[in-house]
């Protein structure tokens, strides 16, 4: 079991399978995108595979698979379902933009279900056509059309989540359309708080607490749902007449980590210990090298004590997004 210095017990991976992306968002990445890692600098999936497999021995039992956009890298679909067969991991979840979700969803209908990952998270910060292409500087989809495949995964049984960041002045308008798709669908709508991670910081965050205080004037009073709903620090609410449920992930404005379970594989094989810093270990060197699995595990066992008691954003982080998955 892995067991941070401050008694948490880490048990949740984050595994960034690419560092690239279709989109631009204005929060993660300038308009010209940015220069992507050589091919041969990225961890193949064999090697993220040997990795979890390391994980999954110390006792971490929750995959969250992220990019970039995973859909991106070739090879995602047998990765799934290869992770699906590794013994102690009982939890697998898919974070995309879903701009390649269709395409992945009619593969998988041709193929085999056991591709697919137990929950979808689909990261969609407007619904709005316009507002959509100002924060993603991408013009080629209507977010209606990912928006669309929602009925398809529920239909194969996969928990569907929707991730939005509210920005001052670019999206407010959207809370509300967004949290009405969870009225009659069992879906859970998120709202993240804007971290100051690079180019985050050349725009302003909205607090949790305005934009569940703009839910309620529509909706009614957002009451404290008790079951679990995943596996990281969302807290989750109903509200009266709805089907799914509401969440609120709060990093600035109430930090949650006393309760960090959590640790980050970026594409490039450096474990992360916090968001948003520059402690971990470099699994990409120690695997090139030879390393034994057994050595792994005791230094990751060993770093996992270096794990800070809480985030520190003033510090610049050596990873963009793009890279951490967030």
């Amino acid at each position: 079991m892995l067991i941070d210095s401050y008694d948490r017990i880490i048990n949740y991976l984050r595994v960034s399978v690419t560092d690239r992306c279709n989109l631009r968002c204005i929060y993660c990445m300038p308009q010209e995108g940015i220069e992507w890692k050589p091919h041969e600098n990225i961890l193949t999936f064999e090697e993220i595979l040997r990795i979890i497999k390391i994980m999954a021995e110390l006792g971490v039992k929750n995959i969250k698979v992220t990019g970039g956009e995973p859909l991106l890298r070739k090879g995602t679909l047998p990765f799934l379902k290869e992770l699906k067969n590794i013994p102690k991991i009982e939890n697998i979840t898919l974070t995309t933009n879903g701009i390649l979700l269709g395409e992945y969803l009619e593969k998988i209908e041709k193929l085999d279900y056991e591709f697919l990952p137990n929950g979808i998270n689909i990261s969609i910060d407007s619904l709005n056509s316009e507002r959509y292409k100002k924060i993603t500087r991408y013009e080629n989809i209507d977010p209606l059309m990912i928006i669309s495949n929602i009925e398809r995964l529920l239909k194969l049984n996969i928990k569907v989540k929707i991730n939005c960041v509210p920005i001052k002045s670019i999206n407010e308008k959207d809370i509300i359309p967004l949290v009405s798709l969870a009225k009659d669908k069992n879906i859970t709508i998120r709202f993240i708080e804007l971290m100051p991670i690079k180019y985050a910081k050349n725009y302003k965050a909205i607090p949790g607490t305005d934009t569940a205080a703009l839910i309620e004037q529509t909706f009614g009073i957002l009451t404290p749902f008790s079951a679990s709903l995943g596996n990281g620090p969302a807290i989750y609410y109903s509200l009266p007449g709805f089907s799914g449920k509401v969440g609120f992930i709060n990093p600035m404005t109430q930090c949650f980590c006393k309760t960090c379970n959590r640790l980050r594989l970026t594409s490039e094989g450096f474990l992360k210990l916090c968001l948003s810093g520059n402690l971990g270990l470099d699994l990409r060197k120690m695997m090139r090298e030879s390393v034994s699995d057994s050595e792994i595990s005791k230094a990751v066992t060993e770093i996992v004590k270096q794990k800070p008691l809480s985030h520190s954003f003033k510090n610049q982080s050596l990873h963009g997004m793009s890279e951490i998955g967030g």
